[in-house]
């Protein structure tokens, strides 16, 4: 209990100073962790992108869901002919030559019109359809499970960008409250060097730390500025805009599963893992459909056909139907290599799937140990802090009494100083690993703060 009231008291302390070194020299815009997630996730050209892929799958589905619709073809002509010229000849039998019948006529025809509409549904394909349908219908429900992994790595890259700020940003206004406390000294030190009561050396000694710091500072909001311009970038921002984190209260939430529990969450809910046994069972519908090869295809089908050769030809109400059987002899040894191809293409989902839940344990026992470790560190940096801060609290005293030099002086407070910056960086670090570790097991936590009620 102690130690989680320091915890909160040192978080408020480090909270507020985020605050102060960032809010009071430019207006800010605040930011909590689950609004850079829902940003994030709107900006997101990947999300974007999957959505398509999603929308595309389920056209392909219905795509295959319309080979069960009939096929209906209408076709016409109309073509402009000439009066050709037509000479009959025959034999009399009376004569050896040959004679020009002069007698009969031929219809004056300068035009053919005619159409035709014909219509063919499939009553049984040796399965071919509905394996079709279910294939796209698996595939469409992995591009689904694609774009929610996705969606949850892209969770993970906010929570990481987001706290990566908290640190710069901590660094930044943890060396500006310390550079205060130097320049302090350095005041405090021209004075007593001026009256002869310190040599010359030691407010050299305190200068050159002021410098230092000043130095450090510089590198402190450089990185927290490139570190803000680029999560601005992802959030959809402009990258001017100067975010103000929500990180006051930062609790570490202590590990409620045993890692056993946490790898049986994982294969239950990683989205990829998921997607990939659905790739697996559209594999075997395409298995399926190489087979429906070894079967005869049965149509029924209908027609109709019109025509209308002016002065010569006319055809009304010519209409036919019936059943079609089709049987293609060479599939019995051309399918075999497709039949083997798709087995092959089943298998070695197979084995990827086997593979990634190899990965998937690995992810988690590190996840685990990661987090693990992390809650481990906040307790040793936080007792590191509070000896560093008692350690400069004793050789201050001891230095206004003549007991220590500048030197301890100084050492002791770019100790504190280093302490506070681990402190800080611990905390960030152990958020970063509890939503790690929850985007490992393919979950979210219930709150995007990693506050612990």
């Amino acid at each position: 209990m102690d130690t989680t009231i320091r915890f909160i008291r040192t978080g408020s302390v480090i909270g507020a100073l985020l605050i102060f070194g960032f809010a009071s020299g430019q207006e800010s815009h605040p930011l909590s962790l689950g609004d850079a997630v829902v940003a994030s996730l709107a900006h997101s050209n990947e999300l974007k992108i999957d959505k398509s892929k999603i929308n595309a799958s389920t056209a392909a589905v219905q795509d295959a869901k319309n080979s069960r619709l009939p096929d209906i073809d209408i076709s016409g002509q109309y073509l402009r002919v000439n009066e050709p010229n037509i000479g009959l000849k025959f034999d009399s039998g009376e004569n050896e030559g040959e004679q020009e019948s002069a007698g009969g006529s031929f219809p004056a025809v300068n035009q053919v019109m005619f159409g035709m509409a014909t219509a063919s549904l499939p009553l049984f394909t040796g399965g071919k359809i509905n394996q079709s349908i279910a294939s796209a219908k698996f595939l469409e429900t992995a591009a689904r499970l694609d774009a929610q992994y996705d969606r949850q790595h892209i969770i993970q890259n906010t929570v990481s960008a987001y706290y990566n700020l908290y640190k710069a940003q901590a660094a930044v206004a943890l060396v500006k409250e310390n550079l205060k406390s130097s320049q302090q000294r350095v005041k405090d030190f021209q004075n007593l060097e001026a009256n002869g009561l310190v040599a010359r050396n030691d407010l050299l000694k305190v200068q050159l730390q002021e410098s230092n710091l000043e130095l450090a500072l510089i590198n402190a909001e450089n990185n927290a500025a490139v570190c803000n311009y680029n999560f601005n970038l992802m959030l959809g921002l402009d990258g001017q805009t100067l975010l103000a984190l929500d990180t006051a209260v930062l609790i570490a939430t202590p590990l409620a599963l045993s890692v056993d529990e946490w790898e049986a969450n994982a294969l239950d809910h990683r989205s990829d893992y998921q997607a990939l046994a659905n790739r697996k069972q559209a594999a075997h519908a395409g298995v399926n459909i190489a087979k429906s090869a070894y079967y005869p295809a049965l149509a029924i089908s209908a027609g109709y056909m019109g025509a209308n050769i002016p002065h010569a030809l006319t055809v009304t109400n010519a209409l036919n139907a019936g059943l079609g059987l089709s049987y293609n002899l060479g599939s019995l040894y051309k399918a075999g290599a497709k039949i083997r191809q798709a087995k092959a293409q089943e298998e070695e989902l197979l084995w990827h799937r086997e593979q990634l839940s190899e990965g998937i344990k690995s992810q988690i026992h590190q996840a685990y140990l990661d987090y693990s470790q992390s809650l481990k560190k906040i307790e040793v940096y936080l007792k590191a802090m509070e000896q560093a801060n008692e350690n400069y609290r004793i050789t201050k005293n001891k230095y206004e009494n003549s007991l220590a030099t500048t030197t301890d002086l100084l050492d002791a407070d770019v100790a504190r100083l280093q302490a506070q910056i681990d402190y800080a960086y611990a905390k960030a670090d152990a958020a970063v690993a509890y939503h790690k570790l929850y985007e490992s097991a393919g979950l979210e936590p219930a709150t995007f703060t990693a506050r612990h009620e």
